[in-house]
């Protein structure tokens, strides 16, 4: 119950916050805190990756863009060709393609939804096994300029290839229909039903996630972290487990990046850009590694404040200097852990008590 507790919490802030704002009749608001809830689940996952694991990673914006361009390049491509084959008869038949027509008249065959986002996440699984494998085996800082490179290659696919839409990105993403009636998308309409979407997903991704660090692999992750030679000395798999763990933060990064693309009906190359990856590292460090909801909090305020555009067009420097004064003056992040604010109220609390007992009898002295 305990693990529910800063969740019923988060869901009631939530709430409230979506109540104020419509009363206040400032319901524009909820379109960038929408947006901020779906860069806070990448936050989370490269939380735990960074947290637990040790491991930073400066190409998440590679897996989100990854998840946002696959499922963006199924659900607008036409698949009529196939739907007049056999197997696309049957595709039509269980509802895996739509039959309809374009706005010019023309019948084309569409891509479900949710196969193309099952798609998006194999393709970012795929990507992140495949580079994982490899990279996870180095340390530090060499592996932080492995995944920048890693980022910097999937911002020039992006960029460069035409089915991707080159510098001007893909458009004209249809609504994402979970169920007859809700769908995701970034009409005025739905942007309520949109805003607790989001935030549904971002609660969904925080239990998610606390169970894991409870559970076993939870206690060998943090062994690897505190001391990995030792960790493997006692029979960890630290191999295994640091690449679960980066493979499932890609996970939630790519399903990030495919309702962000439903939600804004697009997708751009920016998404992928190396900025973007050192924006989550940036906000991870403002959080605190491996506190969870230091770096909810964080995501949602510095997120938010960007997308208002309070930071104008330095954005990016703003970030970058965030990430620089945080690992200088504070490593730990500025939000840390309540364990360790009662570390530092018994170490203050030591003077205070000696202070307490000296000022009566100065008092006296002076006065009586």
């Amino acid at each position: 119950m305990k693990r529910l507790i800063p969740l019923c919490i988060l869901a009631v802030l939530v709430t409230a916050v979506q109540v104020a704002v419509t009363a206040a009749g400032q319901s524009f608001y909820l379109t960038q805190l929408t947006m901020a809830a779906y860069y806070t689940i990448v936050v989370i996952g490269l939380c735990m990756l960074m947290g637990y694991a040790g491991q930073i990673s400066l190409g998440h914006a590679g897996f989100f863009a990854i998840g946002g361009y696959v499922s963006a390049a199924l659900v607008i491509a036409d698949f009529s060709a196939f739907a007049r084959s056999g197997i696309g008869h049957a595709f039509v038949k269980i509802g895996f393609l739509a039959l309809g027509k374009d706005a010019y008249g023309s019948a084309v065959a569409l891509l479900n939804p949710w196969l193309a986002c099952a798609a998006a996440v194999l393709a970012a699984v795929a990507v992140a096994f495949l580079i994982g494998v490899p990279v996870l085996r180095l340390h530090g800082h060499y592996l932080a300029m492995a995944t920048l490179g890693f980022g910097s290659i999937i911002y020039k696919i992006v960029l460069g290839t035409k089915v991707f839409g080159g510098a001007d990105g893909l458009t004209g993403v249809p609504p994402f229909v979970l169920v007859p009636g809700l769908s995701v998308s970034g009409a005025m309409a739905e942007r309520i039903p949109n805003y607790y979407i989001a935030w549904f997903l971002v609660c969904a991704a925080a239990l998610f996630m606390h169970n894991l660090v409870d559970s076993r692999a939870g206690r060998a992750l943090r062994a690897i972290h505190g001391n990995e030679e030792a960790a493997s000395a006692m029979g960890v798999d630290t191999a295994r487990y640091k690449l679960g763990l980066f493979v499932l933060s890609a996970v939630f990064a790519a399903v990030a990046g495919v309702f962000l693309t439903h939600f804004n009906g697009g997708i751009g190359p920016s998404e992928a850009s190396i900025m973007k990856s050192i924006r989550y590292v940036a906000i991870v460090a403002v959080g605190g590694m491996a506190n969870l909801w230091g770096a909810v909090a964080a995501s949602v305020v510095l997120n938010f404040l960007s997308l208002r555009g309070y930071f104008g067009s330095y954005d990016e420097a703003v970030f970058g200097a965030i990430l620089v004064l945080v690992m200088l003056f504070a490593p730990n992040g500025i939000l840390i852990r309540a364990d360790v604010w009662a570390k530092i109220g018994k170490k203050i609390e030591g003077p205070r008590s000696k202070l307490r007992g000296i000022l009566p009898s100065l008092w006296k002295k002076k006065y009586l």
